[in-house]
């Protein structure tokens, strides 16, 4: 009987073997919980093409959007932790809606391997057309002048571009008019048809309106300037401390991938953000490459967990 049991064991630990090393050996579906068209859809797409590349097998990108991101995710939660069904999403199903909905269909702390942070990018705190303001200290002035009544746009309740106007508001001692939107789309569009005062967006959503002068930039939330806007300052320089906030994209899996299946995908999915040509389509739009482990990523993610927890707490932030 000892002996079927270690011969039992054995053939397990070759099976468990040999999934990793020949891993994939079919499709592999990544499937960001977003409509099409958007940054996380972008960085998706183009890792998965060069992924393909690199492992000689079909990555196919699935669209699962609803419910801010929670849908898509709670699908890939339910998928096998085979390395076949992998999540590619924003920040928010990772560390911001858990907080702000009863009830979302994962446990972001226990049911995904995280396997990369591809890239990151600031906000940029800007004004629309209308506005007179070109300063953090003009902008202070302004909502200190008008509590509550200075508009801020955001993509939703808990987008990165709340939790930025929120940061700020807090770190400011002020309190402006949070007016979230479906989408960075619409939010942009009030914002250039000066039907709200101000935003903190995504650099890459809107460095074309600022290079053309229809929107003005003011202040980003990193913790160093933007090299595609070397001359606007941080807000920490503008004298605005603890109010660093940044815009990421992860890449994870369902919980329990074999070992050697989580290194060949963090070591593929590292590649493929440094392929030259992606690197630099996403530096010139303003995107960041972090490119992390799978280490340094679960670090991270318990980092900004309880990060925005702490905020979203604190400020009273709902998903209404």
């Amino acid at each position: 009987m000892k002996k079927l049991l270690i011969a039992l064991a054995c053939s397990v630990s070759v099976a468990a073997f040999a999934q990793g090393t020949n891993w994939p050996e079919k499709p592999v579906t990544i499937v960001v919980p977003f409509p099409a068209g958007g940054s996380t859809d972008m960085v998706a797409r183009a890792m998965a093409l060069q992924m393909q590349t690199k492992l000689g097998q079909t990555f196919l990108v699935d669209n699962k959007p609803g419910a801010t991101g929670t849908i898509g995710a709670g699908f890939v939660k339910r998928a096998a932790p085979d390395g076949y069904t992998l999540l590619v999403s924003s920040l928010g199903a990772f560390v911001v809606t858990p907080h702000l909905q009863k009830t979302v269909p994962y446990d972001a702390t226990k049911d995904f391997d995280y396997i990369s942070v591809p890239v990151q990018a600031p906000n940029v705190l800007v004004a629309s057309p209308g506005q007179k303001a070109r300063t953090v200290a003009e902008v202070i002035a302004e909502l200190k002048a008008s509590p509550g009544k200075v508009s801020f746009a955001s993509s939703g309740n808990g987008s990165s571009d709340h939790l930025s106007a929120e940061v700020f508001w807090q770190q400011t001692q002020t309190e402006g008019l949070h007016i979230p939107y479906k989408g960075g789309a619409p939010a942009i569009n009030d914002l250039l048809g000066n039907q709200v005062n101000f935003s903190f967006q995504n650099v890459n959503a809107v460095l074309q309106h600022i290079k053309a002068g229809k929107l003005h930039a003011i202040a980003v939330t990193g913790d160093k300037r933007s090299p595609v806007l070397p001359n606007v300052p941080t807000l920490a320089e503008a004298g605005v401390k603890g109010a660093e906030v940044y815009s990421w994209q992860g890449l994870a899996a369902p919980k329990g991938l074999p070992p050697a299946v989580k290194d060949k995908l963090a070591e593929a999915a590292v590649a493929a953000i440094n392929d030259p040509e992606v690197k630099k389509r996403m530096v010139e739009q303003g995107l960041e490459i972090v490119a992390s482990t799978p280490a340094e990523f679960t670090a991270f993610q318990a980092r900004e967990w309880a990060r925005w927890k702490t905020l979203i707490d604190t400020r009273k932030i709902t998903a209404d």
